[in-house]
This record gives structure tokens, sequence and C-alpha cells, in this order.
């Protein structure tokens, strides 16, 4: 492995034997080292690395943690995206949490175990790559077609790579997922990514407008078609000619609609309600819904010759709890947004909150997760936001602090399913999970994972 393919560490530790025991610790990693506040700030601003690990006792006083939280505070004044990993010593656990409350990413107690280091190391390396890719799809703005799809999950980049394949493409597509997934953006990226981009997007939501009155919200009206009808009126897909219309929650579309549906997607001609005349129309179709159109069919809810008509190219949106990673970015990309938007400013979510947050099966999907977050910022009344402040009970706030316990379930997860992927070859996950393989298998046995005698 070259030196420009490692990531970078700092290592900030004044006792000589550790440093030379930490520099070698991190497979995948070039590590940079200081013994003192000085030092270890001219590192950061020369290396820039992503991930810190610091000694709280640092000199002119070891004896005691206040010039390594004078060295925490000014990194993160001077790279607040930095992951800071505070090391303390095993009784020192009031600093350690005061560390957390200055903005700390973890802390770890000494004596060190260089492996377990190293994975708490790995697992800050991977988060802040997360955001810091995050960051910078944000910065695109406007620019990108996928606008406002934050993901890192392999089903939702997965979803985001057909949506670009398909955006350019003259098909008729349907958008499948449950509700607050997030359908009508995925619908508005393929109007962006198209031809037609430049022409109108029109949506209409089958299921927000009574059945008496959806016909004419399509199709249009003429004066006089029905009492109150006191002008000729276009359908909203009239207004969408030239560009995209969004039929949003389809499945919810009346039987006796379907068939005119139908037509118009056969024929691409509207009728008015009240009139006579054809209208020719040149519209995109995109369609979504969050039933099972297959089930609908079966009940006769749904006519099979419309389905086979929307469904030329079938986009299927993952719900919130299957987009593992997910959760914690949604999370945090909604409280930069929300505390942005009414002038607060938060340094994160407590251990608890992100803990219920990456828990919680979230059966509203990103929506819930969205109204939960803008509740916090309205609600919360420190730097922090608490499980309480998401509207969360504050019941595992003991299992939650427990953080040797908390990366022990975190690696067991992480390890099993790398196993899993790489079908328990041993040289491919140990390469994949950044360690070598003896500690591969010294961790598989120390949490008890099947195949550590393999």
């Amino acid at each position: 492995m070259t030196d420009s393919s490692l990531k970078t560490l700092l290592v900030v530790e004044d006792n000589p034997g550790l440093q030379k025991q930490l520099k070698w610790a991190f497979p995948g990693y070039k590590v940079f080292l200081a013994g003192d506040r000085v030092s270890a700030l001219e590192q950061l601003q020369l290396q820039g690395p992503p991930v810190v690990t610091l000694d709280l006792g640092l000199p002119p006083d070891p004896a005691n943690a206040s010039e390594g939280l004078a060295a925490l505070v000014e990194m993160l004044k001077f790279a607040p995206h930095t992951k800071v990993i505070v090391v303390t010593g095993n009784d020192d656990r009031q600093n350690a949490l005061k560390s957390i409350s200055l903005g700390a990413y973890d802390f770890y107690q000494k004596p060190v175990d260089p492996e377990v280091l190293a994975l708490i190391v790995d697992r800050a390396s991977r988060l802040y790559e997360l955001e810091e890719e995050n960051r910078r799809l944000a910065q695109q703005g406007q620019n990108s077609p996928l606008d406002g799809i934050v993901c890192s999950s392999a089903k939702m980049l997965a979803t985001c790579r057909m949506v670009e394949k398909v955006g350019p493409a003259v098909v008729t597509t349907l958008i499948q997922g449950d509700s607050g997934t997030g359908k009508e953006l995925f619908a508005r990226a393929l109007h962006n990514l198209s031809p037609r981009k430049d022409a109108p997007f029109v949506a209409v939501n089958c299921a927000a407008i009574p059945e008496n009155l959806l016909e004419s919200e399509l199709f249009g009206y003429e004066k006089g078609a029905f009492t109150g009808a006191v002008k000729q009126t276009k359908g909203k897909i009239e207004y969408a000619n030239g560009g995209t219309f969004f039929l949003d929650e389809i499945g919810d579309m009346p039987m006796a609609l379907q068939a005119k549906i139908l037509r118009f997607l056969q024929e691409r001609v509207v009728e008015r309600v009240g009139g006579h005349n054809t209208i020719p129309v040149d519209v995109r179709v995109i369609c979504a819904t969050h039933h099972d159109l297959d089930q609908a069919k079966q009940a006769g809810r749904f006519r099979e010759d419309l389905y086979y008509r929307i469904s030329e190219i079938v986009i299927q949106v993952p719900p919130l709890n299957e987009r593992e990673g997910d959760r914690l970015l949604l999370a945090k990309t909604f409280l930069e947004k929300f505390a942005g938007e009414n002038g607060r400013n938060f340094r994160g979510f407590t251990e608890t909150a992100l803990a219920q947050v990456d828990g919680y099966s979230w059966p509203g999907n990103v929506r819930e997760l969205e109204n939960r977050v803008k509740r916090a910022v309205v609600m919360a009344e420190g730097h922090w936001v608490t499980a309480e402040d998401l509207g969360f009970e504050e019941e595992n706030e003991q299992l939650s602090l427990d953080l040797r316990l908390a990366r022990e379930v975190a690696e067991r997860q992480v390890i099993q399913r790398a196993l899993d992927i790489h079908k328990y070859n041993m040289s491919r996950t140990a390469g994949a999970l950044g360690v070598s393989r003896p500690s591969l298998y010294s961790l598989m046995k120390k949490l008890g994972i099947e195949g550590a005698d393999h």
C-alpha cells in the first residue's frame, strides 16, 4: 500500500513507549505523532487528519486533564469536522464525559488495547468520509439531479444509480415504496435528468383529492359542465404539456377513472369534462404508490392493463429501516438544515439520542425522522439534542452510555456483515475491515462469532 492511498491519523500522546506502540497499530493509516498541545495543533494544521486520538494527560501537567481539554477545544475550533477520540485514565470517567460534551467523537479508557482502538478509529474515519461526501453533495445544490436525496446505504445507492439510468429514457415509470420514503424526490430527479428538465413538472396526489373532483382536476372541464363551472379550465395533464406529469398514489385512484387514465396513456389525448373534443398532449408520465399493486390487481381494485401500461420500469424505494447507516446521516443533515433555518446552534445529538435514532424502526420513514428532528430543534434547550427532545423515552440511557458494550455490539454487527459478504474468506474479510488476519481471529473469538477456530 502506497503512502498516497493511506488515510491520515494524528496520535497525540506524550509517552514515548506508547507512541512507538501506536505508530504501527493502525493498518491502512499514515500515523503522525505529537507529544504536547502546541505540536498537536501544528500537525493538525499541516496534515489535516480526519481522525485524532488525544491523550488528555499532556505536559506540562500530565497528571491532570486541563491541557488535553484545552487542546480538544482548540482542535475543534480549527477543524470542527475532525473526529477526536479522547484517551483517558481508567478512573477518569468524569473528564471523559466532559470531553464528549465539548465535542469529542468518542472516548477510550486506558490501558490501551490497540486492536479495539483501531476499530474505533475505523468507525470514526468511515463516519467522517460519509459526512464529507454529504457536505460535498450539499454544496452542489441545484446542480445535482438527485438533490435532497441523502444516503450512504447500498440499497439506496443502487436505487439512485437506477434513477440516473432511467432519467434520460423515454419510458413510463412506476415508483413503489412506503409512505414517507421520498417517492416524489425520485420523480423530480427523473424529470431533472430528462430532456424535459426545463419544462413543467406537474404533480397530482390521487389520495388527497375527493373522488368526485379528481377527474376534473386531471382532465379539466368546459364552462357549464357542472354547477360552479363558470369558465373553461385546463386540467393538470394539459398544464404538464411538454414536461413531466407525476401521478402520485395512483393505487388510490377509483376504478372508473382508471379506464380514462388508461385511454390517455394509450392515445396521449385528453377530453375535458363536459367537452367533446380530444386535446393531444406530450408528457412523460411517472406514477407512484405505497400499495402493493399485484395484490390490488388480484382483489379487483386495480386494472391489470393499466398496471402494465404504467410499469414499463419499476423503481423500488427501500424503507428507512432497511437503509443501514442512513438514519444517523439523515438525522445530522436535518439537524444542520433546521438549526440554520431557526437560528439555532447545536453541537450534535447526545449518545442516547443517536442510539434511539439508530435503533428505532421508523414506521413513518424519512418523513417521520424529518418531523422529529424539526420538533427537536424547536424544543431543545441545551447545545445537545437529547432523546427526549426527539420524542423518545430516556429508558435506554444507561445502556447507551455503556460505550464498551455499545462498541462490542457494533463491532459484532460489522464483522458478521463483512464475513457474510465475503463468504467467510478471512483474507478478504480482514482486508475489508482494515485489520490483519490474526487480529480478525482474535476479535471473532473475543466477540463470540462462529468461525473463530476455522
